[in-house]
């Protein structure tokens, strides 16, 4: 076995025995630093030489089906790793930097979605949730930073959607993060012409009923999500915002009306992470807690009106605080 091979496992079993989400490698002239990212904090590990990083960068990059030669443009990647009798896919991805390059690693398990109640800490708001699927078309978004559970999310609330009813459900994913059973899973390739425009287009023509796009990116996305929803589609996608409000003053950036968001959106989702307490018996680590906007509050929020206002719509601030109160989460994560 090379050394960039063995170096390879040694951080690889190391991030995933920590759980770690992501690996960063950040190189500078004295050497390469190696952080994760555990528990959504990014936390530094231990360092490695320029050489020996130049190496392992080398056998990733042609690990992943990426060109070794070229070091002045972003590259993406996908590699299978197996651990402990379990599969892990790992997305790569360079970034050209001084002298270098940078690499960041995303640790995806390759186990079965949760069902959509194991995701929340809250039950009531995966209740929700499963109301907002009851309709036959309309459009649900999910906001929230990186690695905070939203495509997780969505997965789960396919799979509860076609255990029960024997609907055609697609999705367009860049990239697919989790293989899912009987669900049409569509990845995004640039290179090879199948863009998200191509993708939506195409998706379209094989009659799905339920549609999820990975993300909404720009105005042309925007609008084809739209307008799969007003004709007569289920439409589950992503939107970065600060929060489930601002989504409505992003996608009117986008060029949506405010018309159109009234008769399109079911409901908006902001998501976040909470680490557990020490004491709960439970595998789990973190749980997800939402900002859940819909019916009256939803149509105020088109209109302008903050959702705070309305006792029915509990915040981030209230969530953590009753977290805490019920003994779900330590005083240091409030």
């Amino acid at each position: 076995m090379e050394a960039c091979e063995v170096l390879s496992q040694k951080i690889l079993r190391s991030a995933i025995s920590k759980s770690a989400s992501d690996i960063h490698f950040s190189p500078s002239e004295n050497g390469t630093d190696i952080y994760f990212r555990l528990g959504g904090k990014r936390n530094f590990m231990f360092s490695i030489s320029q050489p020996e990083y130049q190496s392992l960068l080398s056998y990733y990059k042609f690990s992943a089906g990426m060109d070794i030669a070229e070091t002045r443009m972003p590259q993406n990647g996908t590699l299978t790793h197996h651990y402990q009798q379990l599969i892990y896919d790992l997305r790569f991805s360079t970034l050209p930097v001084e002298a270098s390059e940078s690499l960041a690693i995303r640790i995806l398990p390759r186990q079965m979605v949760p069902q959509l109640e194991q995701l929340f800490l809250f039950p009531s708001q995966a209740k929700i949730l499963q109301k907002w699927i009851q309709q036959r078309f309309g459009m649900i978004l999910f906001t929230g930073p990186t690695g905070s559970g939203k495509t997780t999310t969505m997965y789960a609330l396919l799979q509860s959607i076609v255990e029960n009813r024997p609907f055609q459900a697609i999705t367009l994913e860049d990239p697919i993060e989790r293989e899912l059973d009987n669900i049409l899973q569509v990845q995004v390739n640039e290179k090879a012409g199948m863009s998200y425009d191509a993708g939506l287009k195409a998706v379209l023509r094989h009659d799905p009923d339920i549609l999820m796009i990975g993300e909404i990116r720009d105005r042309h996305t925007a609008r084809f999500a739209l307008q799969a929803a007003f004709t007569g589609h289920l439409v589950l996608s992503t939107i970065h915002a600060k929060n489930a409000f601002g989504t409505i003053f992003r996608l009117q950036d986008l060029g949506i009306s405010k018309a159109d968001l009234n008769q399109a959106l079911i409901g908006i989702a902001s998501q976040q992470l909470l680490p557990l307490g020490d004491g709960l018996i439970t595998d789990q680590k973190r749980a997800a807690i939402l900002e859940l906007i819909d019916g009256d509050v939803l149509t105020n929020a088109i209109k302008g009106i903050a959702p705070g206002q309305y006792d029915r719509f509990n915040s981030f601030e209230y969530l953590r605080r009753k977290a805490y109160a019920l003994g779900f989460t330590n005083e240091n994560t409030q």
